[in-house]
């Protein structure tokens, strides 16, 4: 067997195109959603991440705002704009790239941004509107791999589902997008003792972790759907995930390829998560 590519590449395009298709509709009717993005200082990958949302923003006929700052920035500087930023009528989301220098702290920020606006979804509120199973804005990631998971056709209900990692923003939330699917899931994280017992077990297995070779081909049960969110670099130099890709793909049904998988996804959310918050502003 040889598993079946899940191309998040291809479904991101999908959803791009719906989501412009929304922006129009709001556009018609004199709204034109917003997105706010702040990058403070000048890590490589930031630039680059924050480059590709501030474009892909622009290809969906969306208005972006990308400020940029030193990472000399003060704290209450920065707390500052996004309260600006909060009161400002066009800016529908508002996005604080992370990693922060250290003299800022994170929690402080995420938790400053108006819940309406957090198109992250990484604040307290966000988190609690998900375990409640509540509407709200889910973080772009997770919500991502839903999607490729759902590209699949395989219904979740009674499923098994193990997601290795446990971080607030992919494991956990993770975790409940699938329970709210339905599925029977369990979470492992570095205390669990056997991860390939409970791994060979999983219908669904969702790696993120970022460790290369996490996922091995013995550790996964034939027919299985696959979800890589890792992003490391092998020996090479070459980007790569957190599963053995060319050995599980011989065993698994489905399975996304690094890069061209969850990466492309995560970016087609966040654009979803801001057109639903301009589209629930604009009511």
């Amino acid at each position: 067997m040889t598993a079946q590519l899940i191309d998040g590449t291809a479904l991101s395009r999908q959803i791009r195109a719906e989501v412009a298709g929304r922006a129009a509709a709001l556009a018609a009717r004199g709204v034109t959603p917003g997105l706010a993005v702040i990058l403070v200082g000048d890590d490589p990958a930031s630039t680059v991440y924050v480059r590709n949302k501030v474009k892909a923003c622009e290809e969906a006929g969306m208005h972006s705002v990308l400020e940029r700052y030193d990472a000399s920035l003060g704290e209450a500087q920065l707390l500052s704009r996004v309260a600006a930023l909060n009161d400002d009528p066009a800016v529908h989301g508002i996005l604080v790239q992370m990693p922060l220098p250290r003299h800022i702290d994170p929690h402080k920020v995420i938790e400053a941004i108006d819940t309406r606006k957090d198109v992250d979804g990484f604040s307290v509120t966000s988190a609690g509107e998900l375990m409640a199973g509540l509407p709200g804005l889910r973080p772009a990631t997770p919500y991502g791999c839903m999607k490729l998971i759902e590209s699949t056709g395989v219904p979740l209900r009674g499923k098994h589902a193990v997601v290795i990692g446990r971080s607030n923003t992919v494991g956990k939330p993770m975790a409940l997008l699938l329970l709210q699917a339905h599925a029977t899931v369990t979470v492992c994280h570095s205390a669990t003792p056997d991860l390939a017992f409970h791994t060979r077990q999983a219908d669904i297995v969702v790696a993120a972790v970022g460790r290369r070779g996490t996922l091995s081909a013995g550790m996964v049960k034939p027919g299985a759907i696959v979800i890589d969110v890792g992003i490391n670099r092998n020996e090479a130099g070459k980007l790569c995930g957190d599963v053995d890709f060319d050995s599980v793909r011989e065993v698994a049904g489905w399975i996304t390829p690094v890069p061209g998988g969850v990466g492309p996804m995560t970016i087609a959310m966040l654009l979803v998560n801001t057109i639903e918050a301009a589209e629930r502003s604009s009511r």
